[in-house]
């Protein structure tokens, strides 16, 4: 997307739901609230841990709100 790669929005697949299904239970485990994946074709090439894009294309293109969930998520996690 740096190098102006067009973005559209689009539903998951269930191929991309089984690769969710398949690496959601262990990213939760080791801590992680927010990742991001790469899947090309019905292949994962890349989990992105530390830099997840396309939320402000996602959240434009589309009514999910990820960083109001994002966030919600992060303020229930701290114990005041």
């Amino acid at each position: 997307m740096v190098a102006g790669a067009r973005t559209e929005a689009r539903p998951l697949t269930e191929g991309d739901m089984w690769i969710c299904e398949q690496i959601g239970p262990v990213l939760r485990d080791k801590g992680l609230l927010f990742t991001g994946i790469d899947v090309i074709g019905d292949f994962m090439t890349e989990i992105n841990v530390t830099s997840p894009t396309g939320v402000r294309e996602l959240e434009r293109e589309s009514d999910h709100r990820i960083t109001e969930q994002l966030f919600d998520t992060v303020v229930s996690k701290l114990s005041w």
